[in-house]
């Protein structure tokens, strides 16, 4: 595609999906290549983080950092003086956007990842890499290094959930909730089963310009974004480098590793999903004109039987049917589902006795690095046995 096309598909991007004009005036860096997108509200640690990045191996790409330093219009002036200063400090590291008004309805995770990476989308070629960080992060060294490598093997590849292990301790239960339900996924063979972590994602410029760009939530932005990519296919992990995300207690959201961190201080019995629900979306998948009888009064909700008749309908080979057919039942549908038998007919269960129902578990010191041991030696292909 000739420069022009693709810089009117972006314009086309922007007048469709722009939230915001462009922020940085500074020209891009010869040879840019990849950009780190680190969001920041009221962050007490953030040049920490951006200490880790400026430490990492340099790749043979030019990198660059965005920064955006947000908070609403109406926030408390002195959350609003604390980013001022953050901005101020930040911009020995990175590119700062500073937005203090943003409107309360949007104000958010979402909304600030946003504006960082359309304003990657305008600095970076097509063929460029747009990474998420986060203000409370840390990382292995190598870690620039192995994006770039990690997209320059996989020319095939639209995105990547990159590695990560929270520091020891306050989130191992946390931790370990989240791994179990990524596995236990697998384990069903959902082909949407990845990891959607908003500090631990990298996707092409052009991926994100196709797909719309980042919504606006205030949580769960990054799982919402990623069910668009991982749709795509021959999505991937990213597991030769590690992202160390905070393990601090946190109530900006309603979920997430923040409140699981208060929790685990506090006491509170840990309680994840029941494994029996994923037994049965296996068997759902293995037969989906037959499904397992627990699972029918949830079906029946979302009009199952007519949605089957139109996929067959409509499509020409079991291979596209197959493929629409995890459209539709997507990684949002199966979090539905999983949490409809939860609450419905299995009850929530404490994490490390479902955790240690999944099958073929590594031998390790404990579950958490079971678990860890087995997605660093794992590839998942759901149409064939894990490798």
């Amino acid at each position: 595609m000739s420069v022009r096309g693709s810089q009117s598909r972006i314009d086309a991007y922007f007048q469709r999906f722009g939230f915001c004009g462009r922020q940085i005036d500074e020209p891009p860096a010869d040879g840019l290549g990849i950009i780190v997108v680190v969001p920041c509200f009221d962050e007490p640690d953030l040049l920490a983080a951006l200490e880790s990045l400026r430490a990492c191996e340099r790749p043979g790409r030019a990198v660059e950092i965005i920064v955006v330093v947000n908070s609403a219009v109406d926030a408390q002036t002195d959350l609003k003086e604390r980013n001022r200063k953050t901005a101020a400090q930040a911009r020995e590291y990175a590119h700062v956007i500073h937005v203090p008004d943003l409107p309360p309805k949007h104000a958010g995770v979402g909304l600030a990842r946003k504006i960082g990476m359309d304003e990657a989308l305008r600095r970076l070629s097509k063929d460029g890499i747009i990474v998420n960080f986060d203000a409370d992060c840390r990382c292995d060294p190598n870690y620039l290094q192995a994006i770039e490598e990690h997209f320059a093997t996989r020319p095939e590849t639209p995105g990547c959930s990159i590695y990560f292990e929270h520091p020891p301790g306050a989130a191992d239960r946390y931790e370990l909730h989240l791994r179990y339900y990524v596995q236990a996924l697998r384990h069903a063979r959902h082909p949407y089963a990845f990891h959607t972590i908003g500090s631990c994602m990298a996707v092409r410029s052009n991926v994100y310009m196709e797909q719309g760009g980042m919504n606006k939530r205030k949580a769960g932005e990054d799982f919402y974004f990623l069910q668009k990519v991982v749709a795509l296919g021959n999505y991937t992990d990213l597991l030769t480098t590690r992202v160390i995300p905070s393990a601090r207690e946190s109530a900006r959201v309603p979920f997430g590793t923040g409140n699981a961190v208060t929790d685990q201080r506090r006491g509170k019995l840990a309680l994840t999903y029941p494994f029996e629900a994923f037994e049965d979306l296996k068997r759902f998948f293995e037969n989906v004109k037959h499904p397992p009888p627990p699972m029918r009064p949830f079906l029946d909700a979302q009009n199952f039987d007519q949605k089957l008749r139109e996929l067959r309908e409509n499509t020409a080979t079991d291979e596209t049917c197959r493929d629409r057919f995890f459209r539709w039942f997507n990684g949002f549908m199966a979090m539905k589902w999983i949490h409809f038998a939860r609450d419905h007919l299995y009850g929530a269960r404490p994490v490390p006795d479902e955790a240690r129902r999944l099958p073929d578990l590594p031998k390790a010191a404990d579950l958490l690095s079971a678990y860890r041991q087995l997605q660093k030696t794992q590839i998942y292909n759901p149409t064939r046995r894990h490798q």
